[in-house]
Protein backbone atom coordinates (compact mmCIF):
# COMPACT_ATOMS: atom_id res chain seq x y z
CA UNK A 1 0.00 0.00 0.00
CA UNK A 2 0.98 3.40 -1.10
CA UNK A 3 0.38 6.82 0.20
CA UNK A 4 -2.57 8.24 -2.17
CA UNK A 5 -2.13 11.01 -4.57
CA UNK A 6 -4.63 12.79 -6.52
CA UNK A 7 -7.20 11.86 -8.71
CA UNK A 8 -5.43 12.68 -11.68
CA UNK A 9 -9.14 12.78 -13.51
CA UNK A 10 -9.77 16.03 -11.16
CA UNK A 11 -7.38 17.76 -13.69
CA UNK A 12 -9.71 16.68 -16.40
CA UNK A 13 -12.84 18.65 -15.08
CA UNK A 14 -13.24 22.27 -16.07
CA UNK A 15 -13.16 25.08 -13.64
CA UNK A 16 -16.64 26.19 -14.27
CA UNK A 17 -17.36 21.95 -13.73
CA UNK A 18 -16.19 22.24 -10.64
CA UNK A 19 -17.83 25.78 -9.49
CA UNK A 20 -21.02 24.35 -10.10
CA UNK A 21 -20.40 21.39 -7.84
CA UNK A 22 -19.30 23.79 -4.90
CA UNK A 23 -21.86 24.42 -2.75
CA UNK A 24 -19.90 27.63 -2.13
CA UNK A 25 -20.78 27.47 2.25
CA UNK A 26 -19.09 29.48 4.66
CA UNK A 27 -16.52 28.42 7.09
CA UNK A 28 -17.93 28.41 9.97
CA UNK A 29 -14.98 29.44 12.12
CA UNK A 30 -14.35 32.77 9.44
CA UNK A 31 -17.95 33.46 9.39
CA UNK A 32 -16.86 36.59 11.75
CA UNK A 33 -13.73 37.52 9.64
CA UNK A 34 -15.34 37.29 6.40
CA UNK A 35 -18.70 38.68 6.37
CA UNK A 36 -17.63 41.40 8.86
CA UNK A 37 -17.13 45.05 7.92
CA UNK A 38 -13.42 45.08 6.91
CA UNK A 39 -13.10 48.46 7.56
CA UNK A 40 -11.82 47.93 10.84
CA UNK A 41 -8.95 46.03 9.61
CA UNK A 42 -7.21 48.92 7.53
CA UNK A 43 -6.19 52.08 8.51
CA UNK A 44 -5.54 54.37 5.74
CA UNK A 45 -4.46 51.96 3.39
CA UNK A 46 -5.53 54.23 0.52
CA UNK A 47 -7.62 58.17 -0.20
CA UNK A 48 -9.43 59.11 -3.11
CA UNK A 49 -10.36 62.93 -3.05
CA UNK A 50 -13.77 63.66 -2.48
CA UNK A 51 -14.04 67.62 -2.09
CA UNK A 52 -13.11 70.95 -1.25
CA UNK A 53 -14.44 73.01 1.49
CA UNK A 54 -13.28 76.08 3.29
CA UNK A 55 -10.18 76.05 6.26
CA UNK A 56 -11.05 74.98 9.69
CA UNK A 57 -9.48 75.03 12.71
CA UNK A 58 -7.45 71.92 13.62
CA UNK A 59 -7.41 71.46 9.89
CA UNK A 60 -4.11 69.56 8.55
CA UNK A 61 -2.29 72.32 6.79
CA UNK A 62 -0.96 69.53 4.51
CA UNK A 63 -4.22 69.28 2.75
CA UNK A 64 -4.61 72.96 1.81
CA UNK A 65 -5.42 73.60 -1.95
CA UNK A 66 -3.34 76.49 -2.61
CA UNK A 67 -4.55 77.06 -5.50
CA UNK A 68 -8.53 77.71 -4.80
CA UNK A 69 -7.05 79.25 -1.55
CA UNK A 70 -5.32 82.14 -3.97
CA UNK A 71 -8.55 82.09 -6.08
CA UNK A 72 -11.14 82.45 -3.51
CA UNK A 73 -8.61 84.58 -0.95
CA UNK A 74 -9.12 82.44 1.93
CA UNK A 75 -7.66 79.18 2.89
CA UNK A 76 -9.77 76.19 1.65
CA UNK A 77 -8.47 71.87 2.27
CA UNK A 78 -9.36 69.28 0.24
CA UNK A 79 -11.47 66.64 2.05
CA UNK A 80 -10.75 62.63 1.47
CA UNK A 81 -11.65 59.23 1.73
CA UNK A 82 -10.58 56.59 2.49
CA UNK A 83 -10.35 53.70 0.08
CA UNK A 84 -11.94 50.26 2.14
CA UNK A 85 -11.79 47.85 -0.94
CA UNK A 86 -9.71 45.15 0.90
CA UNK A 87 -7.00 43.59 -1.00
CA UNK A 88 -6.87 39.65 0.56
CA UNK A 89 -4.03 37.83 -0.38
CA UNK A 90 -3.60 33.46 -0.87
CA UNK A 91 -0.09 32.19 0.57
CA UNK A 92 -0.41 28.31 -1.25
CA UNK A 93 1.44 25.44 -0.81
CA UNK A 94 0.77 23.24 -3.71
CA UNK A 95 3.90 20.97 -2.78
CA UNK A 96 3.57 17.13 -3.20
CA UNK A 97 2.59 16.31 0.35
CA UNK A 98 -1.07 18.31 -0.75
CA UNK A 99 -1.36 15.44 -3.06
CA UNK A 100 -2.05 13.39 -0.10
CA UNK A 101 -5.31 12.32 1.16
CA UNK A 102 -8.62 9.81 -0.54
CA UNK A 103 -7.78 9.49 -3.89
CA UNK A 104 -11.63 11.66 -4.26
CA UNK A 105 -10.74 14.50 -1.83
CA UNK A 106 -6.84 15.01 -1.42
CA UNK A 107 -5.80 18.18 0.87
CA UNK A 108 -5.18 19.82 -2.50
CA UNK A 109 -8.82 19.02 -3.52
CA UNK A 110 -9.81 21.02 -0.16
CA UNK A 111 -7.80 23.54 -0.71
CA UNK A 112 -9.11 24.38 -4.20
CA UNK A 113 -12.64 24.39 -2.83
CA UNK A 114 -12.04 26.58 -0.10
CA UNK A 115 -10.06 29.14 -1.84
CA UNK A 116 -12.87 29.21 -4.27
CA UNK A 117 -15.22 29.59 -1.53
CA UNK A 118 -13.34 32.51 0.67
CA UNK A 119 -12.24 34.38 -2.99
CA UNK A 120 -15.92 33.97 -4.12
CA UNK A 121 -17.40 35.71 -0.31
CA UNK A 122 -14.40 38.43 -0.62
CA UNK A 123 -14.94 39.42 -4.29
CA UNK A 124 -18.97 39.25 -4.07
CA UNK A 125 -18.38 41.88 -1.16
CA UNK A 126 -16.37 44.17 -3.57
CA UNK A 127 -13.01 43.38 -2.57
CA UNK A 128 -10.08 41.98 -4.76
CA UNK A 129 -8.13 38.68 -4.46
CA UNK A 130 -4.69 37.07 -5.57
CA UNK A 131 -2.47 34.84 -4.65
CA UNK A 132 1.03 33.21 -4.63
CA UNK A 133 1.51 30.11 -5.63
CA UNK A 134 4.39 27.45 -4.12
CA UNK A 135 5.81 24.35 -5.27
CA UNK A 136 9.21 23.85 -4.12
CA UNK A 137 9.35 27.06 -6.05
CA UNK A 138 7.80 30.32 -6.49
CA UNK A 139 5.29 28.92 -9.64
CA UNK A 140 2.93 31.70 -9.64
CA UNK A 141 2.19 35.48 -8.54
CA UNK A 142 -1.76 35.85 -9.59
CA UNK A 143 -2.10 40.10 -9.52
CA UNK A 144 -5.35 40.84 -7.33
CA UNK A 145 -8.29 41.49 -8.75
CA UNK A 146 -12.38 41.27 -8.15
CA UNK A 147 -14.59 39.70 -11.25
CA UNK A 148 -15.78 35.55 -11.05
CA UNK A 149 -13.44 35.09 -13.77
CA UNK A 150 -10.36 35.75 -11.04
CA UNK A 151 -12.09 32.27 -9.13
CA UNK A 152 -11.70 30.66 -12.02
CA UNK A 153 -7.81 31.74 -13.00
CA UNK A 154 -7.37 30.96 -9.18
CA UNK A 155 -9.10 27.50 -9.29
CA UNK A 156 -7.53 26.44 -13.09
CA UNK A 157 -3.91 27.50 -11.51
CA UNK A 158 -4.00 25.32 -8.65
CA UNK A 159 -5.58 22.27 -10.36
CA UNK A 160 -2.93 22.21 -13.10
CA UNK A 161 0.48 22.22 -10.51
CA UNK A 162 2.09 18.72 -10.66
CA UNK A 163 2.15 17.20 -7.54
CA UNK A 164 4.82 14.72 -8.13
CA UNK A 165 7.84 14.07 -5.58
CA UNK A 166 11.10 15.88 -6.47
CA UNK A 167 13.75 14.37 -3.95
CA UNK A 168 13.64 18.00 -2.35
CA UNK A 169 11.42 18.96 0.59
CA UNK A 170 9.36 22.02 1.29
CA UNK A 171 10.65 25.37 2.27
CA UNK A 172 7.58 27.63 3.68
CA UNK A 173 10.38 30.53 4.05
CA UNK A 174 10.35 31.13 -0.08
CA UNK A 175 6.36 31.79 0.21
CA UNK A 176 6.41 33.86 3.27
CA UNK A 177 9.30 35.89 1.95
CA UNK A 178 7.45 36.33 -1.56
CA UNK A 179 4.35 37.61 0.39
CA UNK A 180 6.63 39.95 2.35
CA UNK A 181 7.77 41.47 -1.04
CA UNK A 182 5.07 41.68 -3.13
CA UNK A 183 2.03 42.92 -0.34
CA UNK A 184 2.39 46.70 -1.15
CA UNK A 185 -0.42 47.72 0.76
CA UNK A 186 -1.79 46.15 3.94
CA UNK A 187 -4.03 43.15 3.34
CA UNK A 188 -5.65 40.25 4.15
CA UNK A 189 -3.18 36.90 3.77
CA UNK A 190 -4.70 33.51 4.11
CA UNK A 191 -1.57 31.04 4.65
CA UNK A 192 -3.06 27.74 3.20
CA UNK A 193 -0.51 24.98 3.66
CA UNK A 194 -0.24 21.66 5.74
CA UNK A 195 2.94 23.13 7.21
CA UNK A 196 4.77 19.85 5.84
CA UNK A 197 8.25 22.06 5.77
CA UNK A 198 12.07 22.55 6.56
CA UNK A 199 12.17 24.83 9.98
CA UNK A 200 12.90 28.78 9.31
CA UNK A 201 9.76 30.31 8.41
CA UNK A 202 8.96 31.53 11.40
CA UNK A 203 10.54 35.13 11.14
CA UNK A 204 9.11 35.71 7.81
CA UNK A 205 6.28 34.73 9.74
CA UNK A 206 6.18 37.09 12.28
CA UNK A 207 7.74 39.61 9.88
CA UNK A 208 4.47 39.24 7.58
CA UNK A 209 1.53 39.37 10.19
CA UNK A 210 3.55 43.36 11.81
CA UNK A 211 2.35 44.33 8.50
CA UNK A 212 -0.72 42.74 7.45
CA UNK A 213 -3.81 40.89 8.48
CA UNK A 214 -2.96 36.72 8.56
CA UNK A 215 -5.12 33.40 9.04
CA UNK A 216 -3.58 30.54 8.71
CA UNK A 217 -5.26 27.39 7.31
CA UNK A 218 -4.06 24.22 8.03
CA UNK A 219 -5.22 21.01 5.71
CA UNK A 220 -4.80 17.63 7.70
CA UNK A 221 -5.46 14.05 6.67
CA UNK A 222 -6.77 12.11 10.00
CA UNK A 223 -3.94 9.16 9.09
CA UNK A 224 -1.12 11.68 9.41
CA UNK A 225 -1.99 11.39 12.56
CA UNK A 226 -3.87 8.30 13.75
CA UNK A 227 -2.60 5.17 11.40
CA UNK A 228 -5.25 2.95 10.29
CA UNK A 229 -4.33 -0.88 11.49
CA UNK A 230 -3.27 -1.70 7.83
CA UNK A 231 -0.74 -4.31 8.52
CA UNK A 232 2.26 -4.40 6.69
CA UNK A 233 2.37 -1.53 4.03
CA UNK A 234 4.99 0.86 2.49
CA UNK A 235 4.37 4.77 3.07
CA UNK A 236 6.14 7.20 0.67
CA UNK A 237 7.74 10.60 1.89
CA UNK A 238 5.29 12.55 -0.75
CA UNK A 239 8.09 14.99 -0.80
CA UNK A 240 11.15 13.09 -1.54
CA UNK A 241 10.10 9.57 -2.83
CA UNK A 242 11.41 7.61 0.00
CA UNK A 243 9.86 4.39 0.61
CA UNK A 244 9.41 2.72 4.26
CA UNK A 245 8.02 -0.43 5.11
CA UNK A 246 6.31 -0.09 8.40
CA UNK A 247 3.84 -2.62 10.58
CA UNK A 248 1.00 -0.32 11.32
CA UNK A 249 -0.68 -3.57 13.03
CA UNK A 250 1.91 -2.98 16.10
CA UNK A 251 0.11 -1.30 18.35
CA UNK A 252 3.23 0.61 19.97
CA UNK A 253 3.86 1.81 16.37
CA UNK A 254 1.01 3.67 15.98
CA UNK A 255 1.44 4.88 19.77
CA UNK A 256 4.32 6.11 18.88
CA UNK A 257 3.15 7.74 15.48
CA UNK A 258 0.37 9.13 17.44
CA UNK A 259 2.37 10.70 19.93
CA UNK A 260 4.96 12.46 17.43
CA UNK A 261 2.17 13.77 15.07
CA UNK A 262 0.49 15.52 18.58
CA UNK A 263 3.97 17.01 19.59
CA UNK A 264 4.34 18.77 15.73
CA UNK A 265 0.58 20.11 16.31
CA UNK A 266 1.33 21.67 19.42
CA UNK A 267 4.23 23.00 18.31
CA UNK A 268 2.32 24.61 15.37
CA UNK A 269 0.36 26.14 17.09
CA UNK A 270 2.86 27.37 19.63
CA UNK A 271 4.97 29.06 16.55
CA UNK A 272 1.55 30.90 15.38
CA UNK A 273 0.36 31.50 18.75
CA UNK A 274 3.70 32.96 19.00
CA UNK A 275 3.69 35.14 15.46
CA UNK A 276 0.41 36.24 16.74
CA UNK A 277 -1.74 34.28 14.14
CA UNK A 278 -4.96 32.52 14.17
CA UNK A 279 -5.05 28.61 12.95
CA UNK A 280 -7.81 26.71 11.86
CA UNK A 281 -7.38 23.37 10.84
CA UNK A 282 -9.64 21.91 7.86
CA UNK A 283 -9.33 18.21 7.52
CA UNK A 284 -9.89 16.15 4.17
Amino acid sequence: MSVPTADPTLKHHSPDEILQRLEWRVIRRLDGLLQGDYRTLFYGTGIDFADIREYQANDDIRHIDWNVTARMDSPYVRQFVEDRDVTAWFLLDLSPSMGFGPAARPKQLVLTEYVATLARLLIRSGNRVGAILYNRQIEQTIPPRGSRNQVLRLMRSILCQPGEASGHATNLTQLLEAGLNTFKRRSLVFVISDFISEPGWERPLHLLNRRHELVGIRLYDPREVELPDAGMIVVEDAETGEQLLVDTGHPEFRRRFFAAAERREEELKTTLKRAGVDLFGIST
